[in-house]
C-alpha cells in the first residue's frame, strides 16, 4: 500500500506534551474519587493508619457539600502539612520492598492530591507535644495557627467544583449518604478497636462505640452485633481456621488464617448484600474468596440464596498485592488456590456440626451424645429398630431405609440376613431422655412429619429430607474415606435386576462404565433394549435397584463423562441417597422416629437435606401459649 506524503501535512496533528499537573491530579481524582463515599473511605483509611482510637464523620447534603473526617491519631507536622497535598507523597512506603509487604491501609499517596484538585479542601493537625494545631488551605498553601486537640481534620468541601461534568453523575442526598454509611460500616467491622460516629446534618445517624482491643473475638462479636444487629450474631457460628505449612515443599508455604462469623443456611438472604470479606483488616471484592465461601454452602442452600458472612483472612502481605486498583478495593494473591480452599475448609467445618446436636436447652449448649431410646445404640451407635412387620420382605421401604441408615457393617459384625441390622456398642457419653437436644418422639403427622418434644418445646421434623441428609453424608464419607480411587463398596445382587431402557440409557452405561464402578453401580446391557443392575452400593443395597439405576444415568448423561465424577460427584451422590432414603407415607413406630432424631443429631449438617431445604423446625412453648393467648 502506497501512502501520499503530501497526505500526512494535511492531516491536523497534536503535538507530544506534557500535561499539566493540576490535569493530572483531576484525572487521577477520576479513578480515586467514585462519589463522597470514596472520600469517606480514603479519609477513614488515613485515620486508621494514624493510630486513632476514635474518628467521627460529618456530611453535608450526603457529602457532596461537606466532607470532615475527624481523628484523635498521631497528627501531621505543621512542616509536612504542604507536603501532603502534593501528588506521590506518603510516609507508608520508601522503597519497593516496602511496597511488596504493605501493611498500612493507605500506600499510594495519591487520595489527598485527587481530592484537593476536585474539590476545596483543608488539612488541620497537631501532634502531641505542640502548643497549638496547624490549618492548611490547600487552594492557597496558606498555614495559619488554631485550636484542636491532638490529632487531625480533613475537610472537604463543594466537591467536583472543579469539574461540574462529574457532580451531575450524583444521586439524591439520601443515596450518597447511605454510601458514605457503607463505607464506614466496612471499616467498622474490621475494627473493634476503634470508635465510629456519623453526623448528617447535624444529626448523629450512626454511632459505633469502642469494643476492645483488636485481636478480641468478644470486641469483634460486640461489633458485628453492633453493626450488622444481634439476629446476625444468634443465626450464624463461628469460624475459625488455620492452614499448615504444605508437607514436602520445598518453598515456604506460611499459615493462613480464617476467622469470623458465617450466617446459618437459614439465615441465608435473595441478595448478596451481607457478605463482607477482609484481607489483613482490608475490605475488598474478591472472587476467590467469594467463590470460596460460596461453594462451603452448595450442601446447605437452597435454590439462589445468597450466604450471609463476615470473614478475615490474615496471611504473609508478601503473599498478597494490594496495588491492583487505585481504589484497592481488589487484590491479587500470589496462591489463590491455597487461599480458597482455606476459605472453603473454614466455612465447611463450621457448617457441619449439627445445630440440632447443639440446641439451646434453658440457655445452656449441650453437645454430648444422646443415647438412644429402648435399648438402641446412638451412631456410632445408633440403629434403626427391626421392623417385625416388614423383617422378611428385603425390598420393602423400611428395610430400604434401614439399609440407607448405615455403614456397611465390619465384616465380623455381618449376618446372613440383609434386613437385619449390625449392633455396635452404645456411646460412652449419654444425656437423660429428657435433655435430647431434638426430643422424644409423639406421633408421625400424615405420614411426612415427626412431631416430638423437648425442653424448649414442639420439634417438628420433616422425616425424609432429614434422612436423605443422613444417607448423604454416610455415602460422602465412604467416599473421602479412600474409596474417591478404588469406588464405593458395591453388594452384587442375587438376581440381576433388568429393565427397559432407552437408547440413551444405553449408551450412557456402555460409555461409563468406569464411573458407574466407582460409584459402586455395576450395571450392564442384558439385550440390545434392556440393561441389567448387577450390583449397587452397599449402602443401597436394599433399595429400588431400577430406579437408582435410572437416576445415576440421568445425571451422567447431564454432564461431561470424562469428568462426572470430579464436577458431579455430590450430585450423584445426593441423587443416590434421596433413593435411599425413607419416603413419605411409610408408618414409623415410636422407636423408628426417635432412632432418626438421635442419627440427626450425630450427623453433620443435618440441619438441611441435600438441596438446602430445612429438616426441622423448633417451636417454643412461647410461641405455643402466644397461639391460644394463654397469660393475656
Amino acid at each position: 500500500m502506497n501512502i501520499d506524503p503530501t497526505s500526512l501535512n494535511n492531516t491536523s496533528r497534536h503535538p507530544i506534551r506534557e500535561l499539566p499537573d493540576a490535569l493530572i491530579s483531576q484525572i487521577a481524582a477520576g479513578e480515586v474519587v467514585e462519589r463522597p463515599a470514596s472520600v469517606v473511605r480514603e479519609l477513614v483509611d488515613n485515620a486508621l493508619d494514624a493510630g486513632a482510637s476514635q474518628i467521627t464523620v460529618r456530611l453535608l447534603a450526603g457529602g457532596v457539600r461537606l466532607i470532615s473526617v475527624e481523628d484523635d491519631g498521631s497528627g501531621i507536622l505543621p512542616e509536612e502539612l504542604p507536603i501532603a497535598l502534593k501528588r506521590h507523597a506518603t510516609s507508608k512506603i520508601g522503597s519497593l520492598a516496602d511496597l511488596e509487604s504493605v501493611g498500612t491501609m493507605g500506600f499510594r499517596g495519591e487520595a489527598l492530591a485527587a481530592i484537593n484538585s476536585i474539590a476545596d479542601c483543608a488539612l488541620l493537625s497537631r501532634v502531641s507535644g505542640q502548643a497549638h494545631a496547624y490549618l492548611l488551605e490547600g487552594q492557597t498553601g496558606e498555614i495559619t495557627p488554631v485550636a484542636r486537640a491532638m490529632g487531625t481534620t480533613v475537610e472537604v468541601k463543594e466537591l467536583f467544583f472543579s469539574t461540574p461534568a462529574r457532580r451531575k453523575f450524583l444521586k439524591t442526598d439520601a443515596t450518597e449518604l447511605a454510601h458514605c454509611v457503607e463505607a464506614v460500616r466496612r471499616h467498622a467491622l474490621a475494627r473493634p478497636d476503634v470508635g465510629f460516629a456519623i453526623w448528617h446534618e447535624g444529626k448523629l445517624v450512626e454511632q459505633w462505640r469502642r469494643c476492645g482491643e483488636l485481636n478480641s473475638l468478644p470486641a469483634l462479636e460486640q461489633r458485628l452485633a453492633d453493626v450488622l444487629g444481634s439476629d446476625f450474631v444468634e443465626r450464624s457460628v463461628w469460624v475459625d481456621f488455620s492452614s499448615s505449612t504444605t508437607p514436602g515443599r520445598h518453598d515456604y508455604a506460611p499459615v493462613i488464617k480464617v476467622w469470623g462469623r458465617a450466617g446459618i443456611p437459614d439465615a441465608a438472604r435473595s441478595r448478596a448484600d451481607q457478605q463482607f470479606c477482609y484481607v489483613n483488616g482490608r475490605f475488598v471484592r474478591d472472587k476467590v474468596i467469594t467463590h470460596g465461601a460460596r461453594s462451603a454452602f452448595e450442601d446447605v442452600l437452597h435454590g439462589q440464596r445468597q450466604p450471609v458472612y463476615a470473614l478475615y483472612v490474615e496471611l504473609d502481605p508478601t503473599r498478597v498485592d494490594v496495588n491492583v486498583h487505585p481504589t484497592k478495593i481488589e487484590v491479587r494473591f500470589r496462591d489463590s488456590r491455597e487461599v480458597h480452599q482455606a476459605v472453603r475448609h473454614a466455612v465447611e467445618s463450621a457448617l457441619a456440626a449439627p445445630r440440632a446436636g447443639h440446641a439451646t436447652l434453658d440457655g445452656a449448649a449441650s453437645a454430648a451424645t444422646a443415647p438412644a431410646p429402648s435399648g438402641q445404640v446412638a451412631d456410632g451407635g445408633q440403629a434403626l429398630p427391626p421392623d417385625n412387620d416388614n423383617s422378611n420382605k428385603p425390598h420393602s421401604p423400611y428395610s430400604y431405609a434401614q439399609a440407607a441408615m448405615h455403614f456397611e457393617a465390619p465384616a465380623e459384625h455381618r449376618v446372613s440376613d440383609m434386613g437385619a441390622l449390625w449392633q455396635r456398642p452404645p456411646a460412652a457419653t449419654t444425656l437423660p431422655a429428657k435433655d435430647w437436644p431434638l426430643g422424644r418422639a409423639l406421633a408421625q403427622l400424615k405420614g411426612v412429619y415427626i412431631l416430638a418434644e423437648n425442653a424448649p418445646g414442639l420439634v417438628i421434623v420433616d422425616m425424609h429430607a432429614a434422612h436423605e441428609r443422613i444417607v448423604y453424608e454416610r455415602l460422602k464419607a465412604q467416599w473421602s474415606g479412600g474409596q474417591s480411587a478404588t469406588g464405593l463398596a458395591s453388594q452384587p445382587l442375587l438376581i440381576p435386576a433388568t429393565f427397559a431402557a432407552t437408547p440413551l440409557e444405553v449408551a450412557t452405561a456402555e460409555a461409563n462404565a468406569t464411573t458407574l464402578h466407582l460409584l459402586g453401580l455395576d450395571i450392564t446391557p442384558f439385550s440390545g433394549k434392556t440393561l441389567a443392575v448387577r450390583a449397587v452400593p452397599t449402602t443401597l443395597a436394599q433399595g429400588d435397584a431400577v430406579e437408582l439405576a435410572r437416576s445415576v444415568l440421568a445425571e451422567l448423561a447431564q454432564h461431561e463423562a470424562s469428568t462426572v465424577v470430579q464436577r458431579a460427584h455430590n450430585e450423584l451422590l445426593g441423587t443416590m441417597a434421596c433413593h435411599g432414603a425413607v419416603r413419605a407415607n411409610r408408618h414409623l413406630t415410636l422407636e423408628e422416629m426417635n432412632a432418626l432424631l438421635r442419627q440427626m443429631e450425630a450427623t453433620e449438617r443435618s440441619d438441611q437435606c441435600n438441596h438446602g431445604r430445612p429438616t426441622w423446625r423448633q417451636i417454643s412453648l412461647r410461641e405455643l401459649d402466644a397461639l391460644f393467648m394463654r397469660g393475656r
